[in-house]
């Protein structure tokens, strides 16, 4: 096969999907290997990068998506009648911020954390598809374990968590701070137990 093909294949089925689509599943559908998928991808990113294109190849989580181009946002919003959706509150900032940097987290370990009731917050960020339950903890009640999202990611710029910068909590605690922390159960003794 050669590689117009794929990469026009490839075009058409990221276009057809409009969700992320992995590179392992790309390769079931084409016959291919990573490699050939990867090349191919990439040459579809420069193609769209070039400006002659309203639409870009977008990496979330190692899987591909084409996405409008922000410069062109508000053209979109206007022909689908979207309302502007109002910006995430301080309070949805730091759920998403506890989760992202210690996920899968119980309801629990974020409401001890902010040290108050987060339950209406975190049902709203699941409700945009920020937040998804990712299984339960192994532990009397199986409380729900949550997790963030490849929507998480294609909204804060990032192709996975690795990409989050790096914070150094101990430099920002006080004395105060530390102790309370302390009594902080660590999530990675949260052992999680898929659905």
């Amino acid at each position: 096969m050669s590689n117009l093909p794929i990469d026009n294949a490839l075009e058409a089925v990221l276009f057809a999907s409009g969700s992320p689509v992995s590179a392992e599943k790309l390769c079931e559908i084409f016959g291919a290997e990573a490699d050939e998928i990867n090349d191919s991808a990439r040459r579809l990113g420069e193609k769209l990068a070039d400006g002659m294109s309203g639409i870009e190849l977008v990496v979330v989580d190692g899987a591909y998506q084409l996405c409008t181009k922000p410069c062109y946002a508000d053209y979109v919003k206007k022909a689908l009648e979207l309302r502007k959706t109002p910006p995430l509150s301080r309070a949805a900032l730091e759920v998403l911020a506890i989760v992202s940097y210690n996920q899968p987290v119980t309801k629990s370990f974020i409401e001890t954390v902010r040290g108050i009731d987060s339950d209406s917050i975190v049902n709203t960020l699941c409700d945009k598809g920020l937040l998804k339950e990712s299984g339960h903890l192994d532990a009397p009640g199986r409380p729900v374990l949550f997790s963030t999202t490849d929507a998480f990611l294609r909204c804060f710029g990032l192709e996975t968590l690795d990409q989050l910068p790096q914070i150094d909590v101990e430099k920002q605690l006080t004395l105060d701070d530390e102790e309370e922390i302390d009594a902080v159960p660590a999530p990675a003794a949260e052992t999680a137990e898929e659905e």
